[in-house]
C-alpha cells in the first residue's frame, strides 16, 4: 500500500566523512571546472589517434611527436577556456567574429598557398594557421550571442540578421576555395538557429529555398568540386583519376575484414596506395589494420563523447549556454559523420579531417577549445531552485 511505503522507517546509511578521498577528488574536478568523464574520453581518443597516426604517417615518430605537442597545447587551451565565465564569451563574441572576418580577408590578400588553395596565414618562423577553422567557433558564438538578446523563437528579421552573420564568413571561406570548411561553418551556425526553436513551416520554406539554389551553386563550383560530386555518383568512371581516392579507401576498409590485418600490416596504406592517409582518409588505415571491430570501437567512443557533451549542454539553464553548447557538440558529431561518410563512399569527398585522429594542429586546437567552452558553460550553470 502507498501509505505503508510512506510510513516505513527510513534506513540509516553511513555518512561519508567530508574529508574522504572520493569527496576530495570530486571537489578538485569541480574547482578546476573540468568534466572528468569527457576529459577521459577525449584522452582515450587522442591516444588511439596517435597510435593510428604512427602507422598512417609511414611510421614517422616525428609526426607523432608533433601531433602530441599540438594536443598538449590544445588541452592547455581547453583548460584555460574552462575557467572563464560564459559571460566572458558572450561579451567577446563580436570581437572574435570581427577578428575572424578580418583574418579571412587577409587570407585573400596575402594568404599562403598550399595544394592549390589559399587557406593559410603564416607568420614566418612563428606560426602557420588556417583562420577558417577558428570560424567554426566564432560564427556560432556570434549567432548565439545575437539570439540571446532576441525573443525566442526568432522572428523573420532575426533570422535575416543571422543569415547575414553566417553568410559573410561562409562566402569568404568558400572562395579560398574550401567548400568543406565553409559548409561546416554554416552547419555549426545553423544548428544554433535551429535550437532556438524555428517552426517546421519555416524550416520547410528554407529547405525548399536552398534546394532551388542548387543549380546556382553548381554553376559557381570549381571544376574539381564538380568532379568530386560526379565521382561520388560513379567512382568507377575515372578509377585512375578522380575516383582513385574513394576506390582505394573502400578497398582498404573492406580488406580489413572483421579483425583487421594487424597494426602496421596494412597493404593499401603501407604501400602508399591510399592517398592522404594521415589526414582525411586516416579512418581507412584504421579499418584496414583493426577491421570492423576497431572501427566500431572508434565510433562507440565518438558516440560516448557526443552523449556526454549533450548531457553537459542540457544542464545549462540560460539561452546562450544551451544554444552555443548544443552547437558545439552537434557540430562535432557532424564532423565525424561527414568524414566517415566520405571515406566509406556514402558522401562526396569534401576534405574534412577525422576529429582528434587526423594529423593537424588548427583543427585540434579549435575542437578542444570548443570542449573547454562546453565545460565552462556546465561549470558556471545557474542551478534552478528546488
Amino acid at each position: 500500500m502507498p501509505w505503508q511505503t510512506l510510513t516505513r522507517p527510513l534506513r540509516r546509511h553511513p555518512v561519508r566523512p567530508p574529508d574522504s578521498g572520493i569527496a576530495r577528488r570530486k571537489s578538485i574536478w569541480e574547482r578546476i571546472h573540468i568534466d572528468p568523464w569527457l576529459l577521459g574520453l577525449l584522452l582515450i581518443l587522442m591516444a588511439g589517434g596517435l597510435l593510428v597516426l604512427y602507422s598512417a604517417s609511414g611510421q614517422r615518430i616525428e609526426a607523432v611527436i608533433a601531433q602530441a605537442m599540438r594536443f598538449g597545447v590544445a588541452l592547455a587551451g581547453m583548460a584555460f577556456l574552462a575557467q572563464l565565465s560564459p559571460t566572458t564569451f558572450l561579451r567577446w563574441a563580436p570581437f572574435a567574429y570581427g577578428a575572424g572576418v578580418v583574418m579571412l580577408l587577409a587570407v585573400e590578400i596575402a594568404g599562403d598557398i598550399g595544394m592549390g588553395a589559399k587557406r593559410w596565414l603564416e607568420i614566418p618562423g612563428v606560426i602557420r594557421f588556417q583562420p577558417s577553422e577558428m570560424m567554426k567557433l566564432a560564427v556560432p558564438l556570434m549567432v548565439a550571442a545575437y539570439l540571446n538578446r532576441c525573443q525566442l523563437p526568432p522572428r523573420l528579421k532575426d533570422i535575416v540578421v543571422c543569415a547575414v552573420i553566417i553568410g559573410l564568413p561562409v562566402v569568404l571561406t568558400a572562395i579560398q576555395p574550401d567548400l568543406g570548411t565553409s559548409l561546416l561553418v554554416a552547419s555549426a551556425a545553423v544548428i544554433v538557429v535551429l535550437l532556438a526553436g524555428l517552426s517546421w513551416r519555416l524550416i520547410g520554406f528554407v529547405a525548399a529555398l536552398l534546394a532551388a539554389c542548387v543549380p546556382l551553386l553548381w554553376m559557381n563550383m570549381h571544376n574539381y568540386q564538380r568532379q568530386r560530386v560526379l565521382t561520388f555518383l560513379d567512382p568507377e568512371s575515372d578509377p585512375l583519376g578522380s575516383g582513385w581516392n574513394i576506390i582505394q579507401s573502400t578497398t582498404a576498409i573492406g580488406s580489413g575484414g572483421l579483425w583487421g590485418k594487424g597494426w602496421l600490416e596494412g597493404t593499401q596504406s603501407q604501400l602508399e596506395f591510399l592517398p592522404e592517409r594521415h589526414t582525411d582518409f586516416i579512418i581507412a588505415v584504421l579499418g584496414e589494420e583493426f577491421g570492423l571491430v576497431g572501427m566500431l570501437i572508434l565510433l562507440a567512443l565518438y558516440l560516448m563523447i557526443v552523449g556526454r557533451g549533450l548531457w553537459l549542454a542540457a544542464s545549462s539553464q540560460d539561452t546562450f549556454g544551451r544554444l552555443f553548447a548544443g552547437s558545439i557538440i552537434l557540430t562535432f558529431f557532424i564532423y565525424v559523420f561527414v568524414n566517415v561518410g566520405m571515406v566509406s563512399g556514402i558522401l562526396p569527398v569534401v576534405g574534412v579531417p577525422l576529429p582528434l585522429v587526423s594529423y593537424g594542429g588548427t583543427s585540434s586546437v579549435t575542437l578542444l577549445a570548443g570542449f573547454g567552452i562546453l565545460m565552462s558553460i556546465h561549470a558556471h550553470r545557474r542551478l534552478l531552485p528546488r
